[in-house]
């Protein structure tokens, strides 16, 4: 992760600025780490026509994990990323000149299940002992909040025959492939994959790994500083429009939730998308403001500090800066 954090320093200032005075139309190419109903406000945002509202067209694009979704924004492939605030931490501590800054928080917990082979309807993550868990790339977020939930249950992380084993090896887009050939005894998932998963008879959902971690700052959408000094009002109306797409699905309907979420989503079965919106509310997964609270980030950096990814801890204020969320806020108000 240093390697690669440093690699990412290093083009910021010969790319990324090249790229600052472009964003001055409507469009905002969005890079996103993966395609989930995770994300299901932002998407709501864009169905329902609030970006548009606001005079903003999404060009989303896919990163398959962190590392990807960070190296297109630092190469000025894309304008905003969503994913891992974790990413940030480790570029601004290598010490950038122009710099990542996380201007909105979306999610605040693992919204991730752990899937098994075998039906554990009293399940207990202690049954992890002796266990492989594929838990996705090393030094990010996924992996990370299950290092937390197996410790929180009073298991060593390891190799050992009591210890728990999370495999780090494995791409975070390749998990689940890796998963159905046959490798480990667990894996974990984001919906709506979890439950097609599961509906197909491959596996079965045994817990919430967000639910056993707790709360983090865990998805964040985040520009370069150049591209925000160009485009501040386009920010705070970004904003406007994702605050407007949470605030209708934590109220919607069945059918208001499918209208929200069918577009994005056209190869999912309708229950599904309604169970995995019903289930991340329960969960409490996402910020009802994009506001990231600096006690949150201290929590992150204990989290990467606990997996051991952590060399060096940043000041909240040289990563986050919530002035535009507080406006889009104050403007939604009124």
């Amino acid at each position: 992760m240093k390697k690669f954090a440093i690699f990412l320093a290093l083009i910021v200032g010969s790319v990324s600025v090249v790229f600052a005075g472009c964003g001055n139309d409507n469009v905002i190419r969005l890079n996103e780490v993966t395609h989930s109903i995770f994300y299901a406000p932002f998407y709501a945002a864009i169905n329902l026509g609030y970006f548009e509202e606001e005079g903003i067209e999404i060009d989303l694009t896919n990163g398959g994990g962190s590392d990807q979704s960070m190296t297109a924004l630092l190469s000025g492939s894309a304008d905003i990323a969503l994913l891992g605030p974790e990413t940030a931490v480790y570029v601004v501590g290598e010490g950038a000149s122009n710099t990542p800054v996380i201007f909105g928080q979306l999610t605040k917990r693992d919204g991730s299940l752990l899937v098994g082979r075998v039906e554990e309807p009293s399940f207990s993550w202690e049954n992890l002992a002796g266990k492989e868990i594929i838990g996705g790339r090393r030094g990010g977020s996924p992996a990370m909040s299950l290092q937390m939930a197996v410790e929180n249950a009073g298991l060593e992380v390891g190799t050992g025959p009591q210890q728990c084993n999370i495999n780090l090896d494995v791409a975070f887009d390749l998990v689940v492939g890796a998963f159905e050939a046959g490798q480990g005894d667990y894996c974990t998932m984001f919906e709506p994959t979890a439950s097609e998963y599961v509906a197909a008879g491959k596996g079965y959902i045994v817990a919430s790994v967000g639910e056993a971690s707790g709360e983090i700052p865990f998805t964040c959408f985040m520009a370069m500083q150049s591209y925000i000094d160009s485009n501040e009002e386009k920010i705070e109306k970004f904003l406007r429009a994702v605050i407007k797409g949470y605030n209708y699905l934590v109220e919607a309907t069945d059918e208001e939730i499918l209208t929200a979420l069918r577009p994005s989503f056209s190869t999912t079965s309708d229950s599904i998308i309604i169970s995995s919106v019903r289930n991340y509310i329960a969960y409490d997964a996402w910020m009802s403001t994009p506001v990231m609270s600096e006690e949150s980030f201290t929590r992150l950096q204990d989290m990467m500090d606990n997996a051991g990814e952590l060399e060096k801890r940043v000041n909240f204020s040289d990563v986050v800066d919530n002035s535009y969320a507080q406006r889009a806020i104050e403007s939604l108000a009124a």
